[in-house]
């Protein structure tokens, strides 16, 4: 894994999708003798990522993972609400940790540096070239799809999901199933963009929750909003909380499309 002080764009070569390290690991098929002198050593290979992701982060504290599309545009509304969320977060002593890349990931690295927080790239590599945005103060960049996941759930305290595609529900969706089996608590999941995501929460409740699939506290475990500084408020709250402080009027499990109550 490489990991990067950074004060500008930094640019990675492609690679083909055979070299890449996690498309050897799920799709190759050696001979028994093959796997028992190459699968071992990868093993060694991931352990290592680990350790220096961990190593890397391990003063990245309090933090807050923001995810949406890097095709998002500049002149896109939504970049510019995650520029202000970031911001605000920033100031209020949060670094935030993103993918590293163009798009919704660069508006909030770029609102971290302006609100003075520490702006952290998490970056993975693919089969095309990629680019760490300018805004990355520590850039990191993983082999693995499953150690890069593990670092946005570790070192945050929330995920705020803006409008993406694959990757940012690849995100969603498995932060939700480690709350729903209470494998984390006191993690907000913010969706921003009732617009976006009401479509994908009114499904949840009409299939999902009306067959039985999921209860009513796993839906009530999302928010949306399409203000940032009431998702900065929400994350906050629910900081206090973590640390023991007073939240007179905050009640955590109140429905995810209603402001919280002050």
């Amino acid at each position: 894994m490489d990991i990067k002080e950074t004060t500008g764009s930094v640019h990675l070569a492609p690679k083909s999708s055979e070299s890449l390290e996690d498309n050897k690991l799920l799709n190759q098929r050696p001979t028994r003798s093959q796997m028992l002198q190459s699968d071992s050593w990868r093993v060694l290979r991931i352990t290592s990522e680990f350790v220096e992701g961990f190593d890397s982060l391990a003063d990245v504290y309090p933090a807050v993972s923001i995810f949406g599309s890097a095709r998002t545009e500049l002149a896109d509304r939504y970049y510019d609400a995650a520029v202000k969320t970031a911001e605000l977060l920033a100031r209020a002593g949060f670094a935030i940790i993103t993918g590293g890349g163009p798009g919704i990931m660069e508006a909030a690295n770029k609102g971290a540096r302006q609100g003075g927080g520490l702006s952290v790239g998490c970056n993975i590599e693919l089969p095309f070239e990629q680019e760490i945005n300018r805004y990355v103060d520590r850039a990191m960049t993983f082999r693995y799809f499953f150690v890069r996941k593990t670092m946005f759930v570790k070192y945050s305290e929330a995920f705020i999901t803006f409008p993406g595609g694959f990757g940012t529900l690849d995100e969603l969706f498995g932060a939700l199933t480690l709350i729903q089996t209470k494998k984390i608590s006191n993690f907000p999941v913010i969706l921003y963009g009732s617009e976006y995501w009401g479509g994908l929460i009114d499904w949840m409740r009409e299939r999902l929750l009306t067959e039985n699939k999921i209860n009513q506290e796993d839906v009530d475990s999302i928010y949306i909003s399409d203000d940032p500084v009431h998702v900065r408020d929400i994350i906050l709250r629910y900081r206090r909380m973590s640390v023991g402080e007073e939240t007179e009027g905050v009640d955590a499990a109140q429905s995810p499309t209603e402001p919280l109550k002050d």
